[in-house]
Parts: structure tokens; sequence; C-alpha cells
């Protein structure tokens, strides 16, 4: 298997603030490419902005700017929340960047036996910026369920891509296994898709109906449809077609997409791969949304999430545990701060905090902060690397707690602060406690190995709090916090008072 490999995610609309299934995408890619990192892989690690569109149009005038400025200003949230989150990217692209503009205009040339000029009558969604058929128009009675926006019924003339002449080269593919969708419920999804026919796809609109994009090769009226500009971000970031070594890392390995877009990356996406003669991606990786309390997250009803608000709260491997092992990794999850301080407090703080602060004052008071020669803690992880291998990151974290759980039980069995009564006295009480002790430092080190791809900061305390076989102390890895639900600690001091 090559050493080089390349994780996607995709790119969102610079035309407002990053939300909580944005960091979910950058969290996941992120988790994937540290896990890899680790086995000794070289990853390329993409993320970026979709800058060209109506919406993005429509914004900038609201805001008295020209496109272009509006999205320079924008995309920046987009990179703050990255590094906030942890995402060690290695290539950010935005579409208005000019190799970019130039790549995907030859894209289109390359893809132009498949393309045509024909006029169409429909049903568009400004949401989505794509064209809806009269079936799924009737379906949603008339308005888009992603954005509660009525569907507006257009007559232009525009350029189509052959995506009919496709559909069953992508069936094969997906049915084969050559284009894995995970979980496999998404792949049934597409394939319904599939089976029910696919339609020509109009790829470009009038510039008089869209001023803000990237112009048709060879036609100064129409401009690129915006998924066509978008999609080949993936291969236009790695310099694609001028810069040989995009061909070093693609076919992606993984790409990270939320299933409201699946569609567009499972049959439109390997179609303008097999239009440009180009290998298909590996995986599409499929999360779903992330709701509160059962309920979509809107400003309207007031439960959104902001990552930023977490992060800065509880800290960054908080937001990042509370995400990769309590959102599943392929469906939907739910986010409310009970859940959130729940998990912080009691298995953050209770089940791994206090068990490395327990472990590194015995060792501390017993034996002076003197570990000895440490062994490696030998449980088997194999089950940790099918859940890892299987793209199912909160499984992973689910075993990583079965370790740390299991330290836990053994340090409550075998009481080290009984037989440390005896040291002193008895060298086989001595020489029993120094084992008990070294067993827990070995399945610590063991622990914070399996965390590096989902807490680094939390690994990296742990490996220097054990360090060379001398206890250096951190402090406390994951204080109390009580923001958003009652303090056990206030209520019992009320009764005592």
């Amino acid at each position: 298997m090559s050493k080089k490999l390349y994780i996607t995610t995709a790119i969102p609309y610079a035309n407002a603030k990053p939300h909580i299934g944005n960091a979910l995408d950058y969290l996941i890619a992120d988790i994937w490419r540290r896990y890899q990192v680790q086995q000794g892989k070289e990853v390329r690690f993409q993320v970026g902005t979709d800058e060209h569109g109506n919406k993005i149009a429509a914004k900038a005038q609201d805001a008295g700017k020209d496109p272009k400025s509006y999205v320079d200003e924008t995309h920046v949230a987009f990179k703050d929340l990255m590094s906030k989150v942890g995402a060690e990217y290695t290539d950010f692209i935005r579409t208005s960047d000019p190799h970019h503009v130039g790549a995907a205009q030859y894209v289109w040339q390359k893809m132009s036996p498949y393309i045509y000029k024909g006029s169409y009558e429909g049903w568009y969604s400004v949401g989505e910026e794509a064209f809806v058929s009269d079936k799924v128009a009737a379906a949603n009675n008339g308005v888009s369920p992603d954005h509660g926006v009525p569907y507006e019924r257009l007559s232009e003339e525009n350029y189509y891509f052959k995506l009919s002449e496709f559909g069953e080269r992508i069936r094969d593919a997906i049915e084969s296994g050559k284009l894995k969708i995970v979980p496999e419920f998404r792949k049934n999804e597409i394939l319904n898709m599939i089976g029910e026919g696919l339609e020509d796809l109009s790829i470009s609109r009038p510039r008089k109906n869209l001023s803000w994009g990237i112009g048709v090769p060879g036609d100064p009226d129409q401009v690129m449809y915006v998924w066509v500009d978008a999609l080949s971000n993936y291969i236009t970031v790695l310099g694609y077609p001028d810069n040989e070594d995009w061909k070093n890392y693609w076919p992606a390995d993984v790409q990270v997409i939320g299933k409201d877009i699946l569609r567009f990356h499972a049959i439109i996406w390997p179609a303008m791969l097999m239009a440009l003669d180009l290998p298909l991606p590996k995986r599409l990786l499929v999360h779903g949304h992330i709701s509160s309390e059962g309920k979509k997250m809107s400003k309207t009803v007031g439960n959104v999430i902001d990552p930023n608000e977490v992060i800065d709260n509880y800290g960054l491997d908080a937001f990042r545990y509370f995400m990769a092992r309590h959102i599943p990794t392929q469906d939907d999850g739910d986010f409310t701060w009970e859940r959130f301080e729940n998990a912080y407090n009691t298995e953050l703080g209770n089940d791994l905090g206090n068990l490395v602060q327990r472990v590194a004052s015995m060792i501390v008071r017993y034996q002076s902060g003197v570990i000895g020669e440490i062994n490696g803690g030998e449980h088997d992880v194999q089950l940790y690397r099918d859940a890892m291998a299987a793209l199912k990151f909160n499984e992973a974290l689910d075993e990583t707690w079965v370790r740390v759980r299991a330290i836990n039980q053994y340090l409550d069995s075998v009481k080290p602060w009984a037989v440390a009564k005896n040291k002193d006295t008895d060298p086989d009480a001595a020489e029993h406690l120094n084992d008990i002790l070294m067993t827990c430092v070995g399945s610590l080190l063991q622990v914070a190995e399996l965390l590096v791809p989902f807490l680094p900061d939390t690994a990296a305390k742990i490996q220097a709090t054990f360090q060379d076989g001398v206890v250096r102390e951190q402090g406390v890895l994951f204080p109390k916090i009580y923001l958003h639900t009652t303090d056990p600690r206030a209520h019992k001091d009320s009764k005592t008072s």
C-alpha cells in the first residue's frame, strides 16, 4: 500500500458563519489523518471554501461589497474554525483562486464530448444551487426541505452534461466496491436513485442570471454551474492538471461529506471523473446531521450549538471527544449541553482524568515519583483497529474506554493503597506494589497511544506524566465544569450545612 494518502472534506459556501456540521467534517478528516500518520503514512488533507454562486453574490450585495471582497473576508472564519478544532490540513483551496479557475475551465473542456447546449424549463433550488426535477419538487410540495425556501420556476438556455450516459457505469463501480459508500444504507440510497434513471444535468446558467462564477470556455454569455466548479476542487487543489504531483495522491482514499450532498458526490462527481478518464475516489464517508434534543438546529428555535463556545469553555479535547464518541461517525447524532457536560465530567473527568491523577499520585507518595522500567500495555487492540479501518471512530473510542475502565477496575480490585501499608516491612509487598503501578502506567501509555488521533493534547500530557520512568505531574486534565448542569458538589455542601 502506498505511503501517500489523501483525504478531503466538502467545501462549504462562504456566505455564512461556519457551524458545528462544518466542524464535524474537519474533525473526522483530522482523526483519520492523525491515525494514518501514526502508522507512518504521508497524508494530504484538503479543506477549503466554495466562493461562487448567486447566494454569495446576494450576501455580498447586502453587505455593500463586491463578491470577491466579500469572500476575502468570510473565508477567514472557516480557516479559524479549522485551526480551532485542531484540523492539521495541508491544503486550503478557495474556488476563487486563479489556479482553480483555470483548472476548472480545463475540466470543462476535457468533458466537452459529453456537453451540449439546450433549453431548460423547470425548478431550481436557490438554497442548494441545484436544478430539481418535477418529481422531486412535487414530493417536497415545492419547497426545499433543507432550506425551507420555495423552488423557483426557470426557463433559460444552458449547457447540459450527459449524466444519463453514466448511470450503469456508476452502478457497476458502486456494486463492485470500486467506489465504496460508507455506511451501507447510504450506498443503497444511491443505487435506488440510479435505478430510477438519471437525467442529463444542466451545468451552466446565463451570465445575466448568474453573474458571479467561472465563465464557460468559449461562451462569454454563460457561467459554470456552481457544483461543476466546486466538485473539481478535489483534484485542482492537488495541482491538476499542470502539476504532475497530483497523480501521487489521486484517487482520494477517503472523501468526507454530509448526507445532504451525497447525490452530488456519489453520482455527479463520479460521472465527471469518468468523463475526464480519471480514477474514482476509493471511499465516500457519509456522516449525518447534528440535532439538539431531537430538533434541527436553527437560530429561530434558539438551539444552535457554537463549536467555538464549547472549545472556549471546556477545551479542545473535550469538544473532540464528544463529537468523535457521542456523535456516530456514520449517522445522525444529538448534542445537548446536559449530555455534553455529563460526558465531560464523568467520562473525561472521572474515568480518565482522575485515573491518571490517582496513578501518578500513588507513585509520588509510595515510590518518590520513580516508576522504574515501564512495560508496554499488553491489551489486544484489534477491535480498536478494526473500528478505525471501518471508519467507525465512535466505536474506536468506545474500545478505548473499555481499556480506561479496565484500569480503574484493576486498581479497585488490587487496592495498591492497602499493599502500600506493608511496603516498608515486607519486600514482597514493595515489589508487588511496584508491579501494580508499573502495570497501570503501561496500560495508561497504551491508552494514550489510542487517544493520539482523537485527543492529541491529552495523549501528550499522559505520555509526559510518565516519561522516562519518572512522574512529572501535569495538573488536572479535566477540571470539573458545571455551566449548564447542577454541580453535585454544591448540592452536597448545602445538605451538610
